[in-house]
């Protein structure tokens, strides 16, 4: 799962990359149907004091336009060095994998996105050697979903959108819509694009908005606790069970099937820790079981 604001946007590329595909013809933008996707090394150093590494690549294959490259930034600030990180990249991909590379930058605010849309020249006023023209998706021209029916028709594209306008003054409309879609939703899809979703939006308060939203939703999903809440209580359960048999195991103490599923389907996070201190000297599971 991803950690920062700054990954959560590109990380969904990597999540669902046919993603582009659907995000482009929102902007405007006719790219050839892919066939198939690829994944890509995002390391593109070639020397070792100079590191350079792009946020993520994918290689796209289409059935009449050939193959090429699509390197995927997230930019959420001016930074007059990316300029001349750019254009490595896309020099560098060209060479090393002699297919055509497109650069799509990823933007929160307009500002940052008009800066990174502007074409990178480099050479003489009178002459041209290299020219970089970003493909840039931003609250400018990508579109803000506002209908919970329509941002659940296709969820990644709904996270996409709510996280391009995370500084949208409309963004509780949208955060609205969207978690509403999510609630409709359900399942573990929904668990995942929720915690996307909080970890993208970045801003503390911004974060504290989308919980409460969500948590005004929590009696559509089963328990008690948040949506992301609960699925991160369900994962610890799940690996301290996982520990207890493995215990068992390697002590050689038998299990039957069904000491294994009432391991295995309990979800009380004391219940397992007792039994997890238990297991080191337990003869058998009567004994892990044992009433205190």
């Amino acid at each position: 799962m991803v950690s920062s604001a700054h990954e959560a946007m590109h990380q969904i590329f990597r999540e669902d990359p046919g993603l582009f595909t659907r995000v482009l013809p929102k902007v405007g933008i006719a790219f050839p149907e892919p066939t198939a996707i690829q994944h890509l090394d995002t390391d593109l150093t070639e020397i070792k004091p100079l590191e350079h590494r792009v946020d993520t690549l994918l290689r796209i294959d289409t059935a009449d336009s050939g193959s090429y490259l699509l390197a995927v930034e997230a930019q959420n600030r001016r930074v007059a060095d990316k300029l001349n990180s750019w254009t490595y990249y896309l020099a560098h991909l060209y060479a090393k994998y002699e297919l055509p590379p497109i650069l799509l930058v990823l933007c929160q605010d307009k500002s940052t996105a008009s800066w990174a849309a502007t074409p990178i020249r480099i050479g003489l006023p009178t002459h041209t050697s290299i020219a970089v023209f970003p493909l840039v998706l931003g609250p400018d021209n990508l579109p803000a979903i506002t209908d919970p029916e329509e941002a659940a028709r296709d969820l990644p594209f709904s996270v996409f959108s709510t996280l391009t306008h995370a500084k949208d003054p409309a963004l509780p409309v949208i955060l609205d819509a969207l978690a509403t879609a999510l609630a409709d939703t359900g399942g573990e899809t929904a668990v995942d694009w929720a915690e996307y979703t909080e970890i993208g939006l970045g801003d503390p308060r911004t974060r504290a908005l989308w919980r409460n939203l969500m948590a005004t939703r929590t009696s559509r999903f089963p328990g008690s606790g948040t949506l992301i809440e609960e699925t991160r209580i369900q994962g610890r359960a799940e690996g301290r069970a996982e520990d207890i048999l493995r215990i068992l195991d390697l002590r050689g103490v038998e299990v039957p099937e069904a000491a294994r599923e009432r391991i295995t389907s309990c979800t009380d996070l004391d219940t397992l820790g007792t039994w997890f201190d238990r297991a080191v000297t337990a003869a058998d599971t009567q004994e892990l079981f044992a009433e205190a």
